[in-house]
């Protein structure tokens, strides 16, 4: 397959040593709000929450229909979720812990958002036992302990990723989850080629690159749909839950 200029020059761009510095130096920048890591967007927060609580609701609650009648049995436990990318832990305060997940645990690489979450944002959650572990680094860098997930919720982060630690990062996560665990990801699309924003250091792809992705990972799109409700004149927001074709 052939690769046009405009793909050369993203990937270029991706390959560059201070990729993940630059990264790391917008976000410790941002300020440690919900407000903050929306985007100037927090009016979206109900909105976002809304669509994922919808999306995920069949796996864990499974579906009923007339008179109660179970008509498909839930395939995944709510016992242990992860959060990647968690910011202040905006995703486990208002949407994982309610699904609800028994526990969840955090990944962040901006101190600064660790710290608020810590300190204030998570404090009740972290005393009540709910909220396990905080790990400050990048996904890049993080290995997952395997067996340990019933879900691994990547949301508006893995554009800060490279195309190949993006699936190193699948495969290790593959080996961190329960034997019926999945991986749920959601991310802005690009509608045609991939968009870097070099502020920010991030990639925003096409529906057609990330599911190149996921298959690259091992890894089958069992569900997918687009998040409805948002401001008009943002990119377009799907949702995929991932299934690993083999457990690793």
């Amino acid at each position: 397959m052939s690769i046009d200029q405009s793909t050369e020059d993203n990937l270029e761009l991706m390959r560059q040593p201070d990729w993940y510095d630059n990264a790391q130096k917008y976000w410790t920048a941002v300020s440690p709000t919900v407000n903050g890591m929306l985007g100037g967007f927090e009016t979206i927060d109900p909105i976002d929450v809304k669509g994922s609580l919808s999306f995920v609701d069949e796996f864990v609650h499974g579906v009923r229909g007339v008179n109660n009648v179970v008509r498909k049995e839930p395939v995944m436990d709510s016992g242990y979720a992860c959060d990647c990318g968690a910011g202040i832990g905006r995703v486990t305060k208002n949407f994982l812990l309610k699904v609800p997940f028994q526990k969840v645990d955090l990944v962040e690489q901006a101190p600064n958002f660790v710290e608020q979450a810590k300190e204030s944002y998570l404090a009740n959650e972290i005393e009540s036992g709910r909220v396990g572990n905080i790990f400050c680094m990048g996904l890049q860098d993080f290995t997952p302990e395997k067996g340990k997930y019933d879900l691994i919720w990547c949301q508006w982060v893995l554009g800060h990723l490279t195309d190949d630690h993006l699936v190193a990062f699948f495969k290790r996560c593959i080996k961190g989850l329960k034997p019926n665990g999945m991986i749920a990801v959601k991310e802005n699309n690009a509608s045609r080629e991939a968009i870097i924003d070099e502020e920010d250091s991030s990639v925003t792809r096409p529906n057609s690159s990330l599911k190149h992705l996921f298959n690259e990972a091992g890894l089958s799109v069992i569900k997918e749909e687009v998040q409805n409700g948002l401001p008009a004149g943002l990119f377009a927001v799907r949702m995929y839950m991932l299934k690993p074709n083999r457990q690793a």
